[in-house]
C-alpha cells in the first residue's frame, strides 16, 4: 500500500486539553509517523506520514480529538514525504 504525508492544522479549543498527547498515542497506535506541536495562535499543527487508510483514519480522529477539546476546524494538505521512523511531540512552534 502506498505510503503519503500530511500537513494538518486544527483549530478550536486543542491546547491545554491533552491534543498532543493524546494524537500522538492514538498516531503510533495505528503506526502513523510524524509529530504534532502548538502554535503560538493556539491552533496546533502536525505532520503524519504512513500507510494512506491509517493516516486518514488519524485525520478523521482528529476532527473530534481527545475529551475536553472542542475542533472548529481542521485542514490538511498533501507534503512530500520525509520517510520518518517515529512519531513525536514537540515544544511549541
Amino acid at each position: 500500500m502506498a505510503k503519503v504525508a500530511r500537513s494538518v492544522r486544527v483549530c478550536g479549543r486543542v491546547q491545554g486539553v491533552f491534543y498532543r498527547a493524546w494524537t500522538c498515542q492514538r498516531a503510533r497506535e495505528l503506526g502513523v509517523m510524524g509529530w504534532v506541536w502548538n502554535l503560538h495562535n493556539g491552533s496546533v499543527e502536525a505532520r503524519l506520514e504512513g500507510e494512506e487508510e491509517a493516516v486518514e483514519r488519524l485525520i478523521h480522529q482528529m476532527r473530534e480529538g481527545p475529551p475536553g477539546a472542542q475542533v472548529t476546524d481542521l485542514e490538511f494538505n498533501e507534503v512530500e514525504l520525509e520517510n520518518l521512523d517515529y512519531f513525536d511531540v514537540r515544544p511549541t512552534s
